[in-house]
């Protein structure tokens, strides 16, 4: 089964944290992704760029149209995504409270329901 975990982060927090403890935590998190990514659980990881450069498109007669944003109500916002495939719920929550950042924010757990680029189990691949 897949999951998809996400980290919030928020512009302040992120200013509040000394250089040195950052970059201590930026390593513990790469330790994490090595981790399991050698164990097979972590099939990607991915930091997003800052929120300002953001936007969101939508199809405006029959183009691409694109605005500024999003534009939060609230001060947090996705800041990266963890793709995991595990044998169980049980299993990506254990990974998931093991990240260093689950020790000062919450990690956002979905299952993923379908995978559009999955064989189609009458393919014979």
């Amino acid at each position: 089964m897949k999951y998809l975990l996400m980290i919030y982060g928020n512009e302040e927090k992120w200013a509040s944290i000394p250089a040195e403890v950052l970059d201590k935590e930026i390593a513990e998190q790469g330790a994490w992704n090595s981790r399991y990514r050698a164990s097979g659980e972590l099939l990607a990881a991915y930091g997003l760029g800052d929120r300002s450069e953001a936007s969101l498109v939508r199809n405006k007669d029959g183009a691409p149209f694109s605005t500024d944003g999003p534009y939060l109500e609230a001060k947090e916002f996705v800041c990266s995504l963890y793709l995991l495939e595990v044998e169980s719920a049980e299993r990506a929550r254990e990974i998931a409270a093991d990240m260093p950042w689950a020790r000062e924010s919450p990690v956002e757990m979905w299952p993923i329901l379908h995978d559009g680029f999955a064989p189609k189990p009458d393919d014979n691949a």
